[in-house]
């Protein structure tokens, strides 16, 4: 049983250019104090550098978001006094706004880079299957499986 209402969730609508929700979440999770265009020609500007001939640019970001999405997460519950870390597999909507999360929070972590310059490295390096982004994915999913253990508790 829940307490109070159900909320609805927002759609996330598609962006104008790509019509891709992940470059939506994207450009709303790079926006800083509401400067959405500024956001905007950040992401696209990181897109159009992933561009090449032989593969589009949308195609190499949503891969490397792909690559950056959890399976599964651990979280806390209390039971019998204690508490226990217990792995939860994600739905894709969650996982998806993990991996976004993850991506930016890596891109801003890099000081003394401009923004477009920090975001396309991280996001070439998810491509490749590295860099902080997917190191962070790899702790929660071992997190995971260590505490596969107190799987029996999720309920």
């Amino acid at each position: 049983m829940s307490r109070g209402a159900k909320i609805r969730k927002k759609p996330i609508e598609t962006d104008a250019i790509y019509k891709s929700r992940v470059v939506t979440r994207t450009i709303n999770k790079v926006m800083l104090h509401g400067k959405k265009s500024i956001a905007r020609s950040v992401v696209y500007s990181v897109i159009e550098n992933l561009t090449t001939p032989e593969n589009e640019g949308v195609k190499l970001f949503e891969d490397a978001i792909r690559n950056i999405m959890p399976k599964v997460e651990v979280r806390s519950r209390r039971v019998g006094g204690s508490n226990y870390q217990v792995p939860v597999p994600l739905k894709h909507d969650r996982s998806e706004s993990l991996a976004v999360r993850w991506l930016v929070d890596a891109a801003r972590s890099k000081k003394g880079m401009d923004m477009n310059k920090a975001l396309l490295t991280e996001v070439q390096a998810a491509i490749l299957n590295e860099g902080d982004a997917v190191r962070k994915k790899d702790t929660v999913q071992k997190m995971a499986d260590a505490n596969k253990a107190f799987a029996h508790f999720k309920w």
